[in-house]
């Protein structure tokens, strides 16, 4: 009896399981519009082999970081000034490396580590504002959690529920009413999400970038000032041959393999913003 009860417990299991998966691979995607909201630069390379792969197959990829990452360093001879531009130029460097046009990089301006603390309201209608306008069909962002929070550090975390809140604030007409009434824009829902930082127990999607790993490990070493010896005393965007090399060993470390295939993985959600947290 038992035995018949794990085995019908299975099959109503079974369909939840695999309706979680993209009814298309993400490696067959075209034609899409795709929206990544980050904290900080450099959060997209969570994905940077997906999104250099999207933007190869033909569809239109943007960034979208909402603090300068000003603050990331402890070099004691910059700025917040000199660590914006310094970051803003890694950043463009990096899209460039995947492919990725300059012109599709949005930048909100707040300060890194304090993302928590600003206006939430005024975030959440920046960025609704963006996915109105863009009219993404997928969002990729951290992932809020499944069921109960999953923890981040700060901008992370703050970055993970602003983009959970934008859009589902952006399919209601009479959320940020004015920009319809006044801009001329329109409602829009997103009903695809690629949700990265997931734990390990809540990924349901890998993708394969194979033949894409090479431009993730450019992207990537171009952080200088986050992945060399840049971090403690940043002396420019060009390394030694012999850091640049280990620098590169070390990012192409980070890339994980699956029966031998270099991989990103993601929780892929479909449906109303509201089954993020499902």
């Amino acid at each position: 009896m038992m035995r018949i009860i794990l085995i019908i417990a299975g099959c109503m299991l079974f369909p939840v399981l695999t309706s979680a998966q993209p009814e298309v691979p993400v490696e067959q995607w075209s034609e899409k519009t795709i929206l990544l909201i980050g904290a900080h630069p450099d959060d997209d390379a969570y994905s940077m082999g997906t999104m250099a792969m999207l933007q190869a197959h033909g569809n239109e990829v943007y960034i979208a970081i909402l603090t300068t990452g000003n603050v990331g360093t402890q070099d004691p001879g910059l700025s917040m000034v000199d660590l914006a531009r310094i970051r803003k130029q890694e950043e463009q460097a990096a899209l460039a490396a995947l492919g990725i046009p300059g012109d599709h990089y949005i930048n909100l301006g707040y300060d890194d580590g304090m993302l928590e603390y600003e206006n939430k309201k005024e975030v959440v209608a920046k960025l609704v504002r963006l996915i109105r306008q863009l009219k993404p069909d997928v969002i990729f962002s951290f992932d809020p959690g499944k069921g109960e929070q999953r923890w981040h550090k700060a901008d992370h975390r703050a970055s993970s529920y602003l983009a959970a809140d934008a859009a589902r604030a952006a399919m209601w007409p009479l959320l940020f009413q004015g920009q319809i009434t006044m801009e001329g824009l329109e409602a829009h829902t997103v009903e695809e999400y690629m949700l990265f930082d997931s734990a390990e127990e809540d990924k349901n999607t890998w993708v394969d970038i194979s033949g894409f790993e090479d431009k993730k490990i450019t992207a990537m070493s171009k952080y200088v000032s986050q992945w060399s010896s840049g971090w403690y005393d940043y002396r420019g965007p060009e390394l030694p041959n012999e850091e640049a090399k280990e620098v590169r060993e070390r990012v192409s470390r980070r890339i994980e393999y699956r029966e031998g295939n270099p991989v990103e993985g993601f929780r892929y959600v479909k449906g109303l913003p509201d089954n993020i947290g499902r």
